[in-house]
């Protein structure tokens, strides 16, 4: 499953700035991703300070 971000997020960038496929963007109150681009490899959960990206089905 592609990853969603929850309402946690603090929108610093980090999930965005370390995604491979660039499938994360800002948006009004929290970044979002593109689940379409998303490759579920989890490098913005890993580098998220408040575990804000999780498997949509989590």
């Amino acid at each position: 499953m592609a990853y969603k971000i929850n309402d946690s997020c603090i929108k610093c960038g980090a999930c965005a700035a370390n995604c491979p496929v660039s499938c994360i963007t800002e948006g009004d109150t929290k970044y979002e991703i593109d689940a379409s681009v998303c490759i579920e490899c989890g490098a913005c959960a890993s580098t998220c300070p408040v575990s804000a990206p999780n498997p949509e089905n989590a």
